[in-house]
């Protein structure tokens, strides 16, 4: 009896504006999950951008990430099934500990976070990529549910969550467009899940290339 060669193993990558539910959505998917955020760089790194004209560090910046080790752990998922990531701690800005991710056998896994996107040509050369996906809703919206989300979990102090949230709600048509352009198909909630189930099915929409 002739084996058939193992299903390859890959990613949804799955992007948008903070606030944006990607995190219940990848939840709610029932797909394993790598959260992206867990590879942000830690207070104190020289390298970490400021915003603009503030003293604040800018961590809606893609330079506040790394970007390596994040692509590094999706191409062990893709290979090995397993690969060990750190646990990030957002109040404190630093890593607190580290975790070993097992996705086993599972053809297909989704990697969240608001830099998804900024990898999607790295995945795709790896050939990795099952679909690039960029939530997109009403910015009151997306404002409001992350200021409850950040608030409840003590992210960071309340003057800077305001501070933050009025700049993304004004420029969050202008971050879903700079997802779109690296890739990243635009869409809401249902699309999305369906577009993830087809994916699974092996029927994948192919994120366009950049």
């Amino acid at each position: 009896m002739s084996s058939h060669p193992p299903i390859p193993t890959r990613v949804v990558l799955l992007s948008g504006p903070s606030g944006s539910g990607k995190s219940s959505f990848a939840a709610r998917s029932g797909l394993p999950v790598l959260c992206l955020d867990d590879f942000y760089k830690e207070t104190g790194d020289p390298t970490l951008p400021l915003v603009p004209g503030t003293s604040d560090i800018d961590w809606d910046s893609p330079l506040s990430w790394d970007a390596e080790a994040a692509l590094a752990a999706i191409g062990a998922l893709c290979a090995k099934g397993r690969t060990s990531v750190p646990v990030y701690d957002i109040a404190s800005s630093s890593r607190v500990g580290e975790e070993t991710l097992d996705i086993e056998r599972t053809p297909l896994f989704v990697a969240e976070g608001i830099f998804a996107a900024d990898i999607v040509e790295r995945c795709r050369e790896l050939g990795v990529l099952a679909d690039a996906l960029c939530l997109r809703g009403r910015p009151s919206t997306t404002f409001r549910r992350r200021l409850l989300r950040d608030l409840k979990e003590g992210r960071k102090s309340v003057p800077f969550l305001l501070r933050r949230g009025w700049r993304l709600m004004r420029t969050e048509r202008s971050i879903v467009a700079r997802h779109v352009a690296l890739g990243a198909h635009a869409c809401g909630k249902e699309e999305a899940l369906g577009r993830v189930a087809a994916a699974a099915a092996g029927r994948c929409v192919k994120a366009r290339a950049a």
